[in-house]
């Protein structure tokens, strides 16, 4: 009998991957969703706002944690249920930011519940949350 992925996940375990943000992130990321609210790109506009400047849009650092989630933890095949974000600190062009996921609970069919994070390279919270995810029956790639 194949041992599922959940098997080999185990309450504790963390993974993580960086990633430096450019200005190409926010322009792929607009072409795609169609937010090219000002406050990303222009930077007349968003210097007269409280973030002094532009700012990177927030679900770029949630796509980031999707991507390890999909990735490394639980890995290839996994499906999203839920999420939660509270964006903390604005990420700007240039921060790097660090995801983490973290394995809370293994719950039944397969369904693993993570705390969500990033952290920008002064170590500095800017985004937590909790993950609902259906993790692969397959082995992890």
């Amino acid at each position: 009998m194949k041992e599922s992925s959940t098997q080999k996940i185990k309450i504790g375990q963390i993974s993580l991957t960086s990633k430096q943000i450019t200005q190409t992130d926010l322009t792929l990321y607009a072409a795609v969703t169609g937010d090219f609210n000002p406050v990303h790109f222009d930077p007349v506009y968003s210097a007269q706002t409280r973030f002094k400047g532009p700012i990177a849009h927030g679900m770029i650092a949630a796509g980031v944690v999707s991507g390890l989630i999909g990735m490394k933890l639980p890995g290839p095949g996994t499906v999203y249920l839920q999420q939660t974000l509270n964006f903390l600190v604005p990420v700007k062009v240039g921060d790097v930011i660090t995801a983490s996921v973290e394995v809370v609970d293994l719950l039944e069919k397969n369904r693993v519940r993570l705390k969500t994070t990033c952290i920008n390279q002064e170590g500095v919270m800017v985004l937590e949350g909790e993950a609902l995810v259906i993790a692969s029956r397959e082995p992890n790639l």
